[in-house]
């Protein structure tokens, strides 16, 4: 199994056990989408992805509708998505995902977070290094298809990894590649579960239980906040 694919793996085990909150953090998506790109997903290729994400979920029909809606109305909230990166307590590197209508409030609450846990916050980009920021697809296998095949395959559109999962095959991409490898996707055929992006880790760091019970209690804070989308670090899980 590849780097990015079990760091993927042990993380989403975690995150998606709160259905609520992922509901919330897939609609703010895709109010942002249908805003940037019209509420049409024929023609919106960012919003039909969203929407693919939001059937694998099992999302209701009527919320993504809400959240499509959502961008088209005069008083709409004006959604922002702005990256904080900073460090934990014991130099655990952490990235900070969030779509916010208040950027002031959001980065006070998350400096917050990390000052009373230990950590503190950096400046934009000083962390960008440590991570790869990834395309990451799930995709129905065709009948007879081979993971070697298919790599050849979409090697020339930005595919750099491919891993089976149970009834899936996941692909990884550059983050740049996004459009280009759903564009190939959807023009050959292929049946795409979800998709989104990822920030994987160079290198994982170890701790102590003890440690990993002090970070748990930030990376939480992190979580429980409305205005943030996704929490990357390189804690290396259990």
């Amino acid at each position: 199994m590849g780097r990015a694919f079990e760091y993927r793996k042990a993380r989403k085990l975690k995150r998606w056990g709160n259905m609520s909150r992922t509901f919330t953090r897939i609609g703010k998506e895709i109010t942002i989408a249908a805003k940037a790109g019209g509420p049409d997903p024929d023609t919106n290729p960012r919003l039909r992805a969203l929407m693919q994400n939001a059937k694998a979920a099992n999302m209701p029909k009527d919320t993504v509708e809400r959240a499509i809606k959502k961008a088209t109305e005069k008083d709409a909230s004006d959604y922002k998505e702005i990256v904080y990166e900073g460090y934990g307590p014991f130099g655990i590197a952490i990235v900070v995902e969030a779509a916010t209508d208040n950027n002031t409030r959001t980065v006070a609450n998350v400096r917050s977070y990390f000052n009373k846990h230990g950590g503190n916050l950096g400046t934009q980009g000083s962390l960008a290094f440590m991570f790869d920021h990834k395309s990451v697809f799930k995709i129905k296998p065709k009948d007879g298809m081979s993971l070697e095949d298919l790599e050849f395959e979409l090697i020339d559109y930005g595919v750099d990894e491919v891993e089976a999962d149970e009834e899936e095959v996941v692909l990884y991409g550059a983050f740049e590649d996004y459009s280009t490898i759903q564009k190939y996707l959807e023009e050959n055929g292929y049946e795409i579960i979800s998709s989104e992006f990822e920030r994987i880790p160079h290198d994982l760091k170890e701790v102590t239980e003890e440690q990993r019970a002090q970070l748990e209690k930030l990376l939480d804070k992190f979580e429980e906040d409305e205005d943030v989308q996704n929490v990357f670090h390189n804690m290396k899980e259990d």
